[in-house]
């Protein structure tokens, strides 16, 4: 499996490629936001890993560029951990994001789980439900025939709900399958202000939901057709 290592610190990067290697990863590591996108844009990786401050620029940019090729896994690598970067990067499509210092074992942990929830929720085909249909390969999504726009955050969140229908997930379980942390980056109305965002573009009645049904004092279901 190959993955893209954006890390211009010299000792990180050599420590990084060593222990991804040690893992069985393919690792082509880049130092700049010119040479990483001269790289990205001929060959595809399994996932990308961006720092996200660069000599030249930063990891925003090349995700930015990343994403517009396809819906492709990226974790971000950077010493700032307040909760304006982190909305920043999830809101680009981002789908971890973790700050230095960190433990090699609990970014190769993320890696995994990464790669495990892409395994799942994108190379599935079309997923039905209703008047509602998902195609997991190109990520899109159909109401009635039209597609429907959603942010990486919304789609994720509607992906997470059809991949565990009839399964109540409780709201600390989907900021942490959003996520992939513990929720301590975002506050307690995150989950609720993007329920409704997803709600109002699927739903023909978002007051009276038919897909994403509210399951009080728990969280939230897909219920199976």
């Amino acid at each position: 499996m190959n993955i893209f290592l954006l890390e211009d610190d010299e000792a990180v990067g050599l420590g990084l490629c060593y222990s991804l290697q040690n893992e069985g990863y393919n690792v082509t590591h880049a130092k700049t936001v010119a040479e990483a996108l001269d790289i990205i844009e001929k060959s595809k990786f399994s996932l990308y890993i961006l720092d996200l401050t660069l000599p030249d620029g930063n990891g925003y940019d090349v995700c930015k560029k990343i994403k517009a090729l396809g819906d492709l896994p990226v974790i971000f690598l950077t010493a700032y951990d307040d909760e304006v970067n982190v909305v920043m990067g999830f809101e680009l499509g981002a789908d971890d994001y973790i700050s230095k210092p960190f433990r090699v074992k609990e970014l190769m942990l993320r890696i995994k789980s990464v790669l495990r929830r892409y395994n799942k929720d994108f190379h599935g085909g079309i997923i039905k439900i209703k008047k509602l249909e998902v195609n997991t390969n190109e990520a899109k999504v159909y109401k009635n025939g039209e597609e429907i726009i959603l942010t990486a955050l919304e789609y994720r969140l509607l992906l997470i709900l059809l991949n565990n229908r009839g399964v109540v997930m409780s709201r600390t379980k989907l900021l942490e399958n959003i996520w992939d942390v513990t929720g301590d980056y975002v506050e307690e109305n995150t989950l609720t202000v993007y329920i409704k965002r997803l709600r109002d573009k699927i739903e023909e009645e978002p007051n009276n939901p038919e897909f994403i049904k509210t399951i009080r004092g728990i969280g939230y279901v897909i219920e199976n057709d």
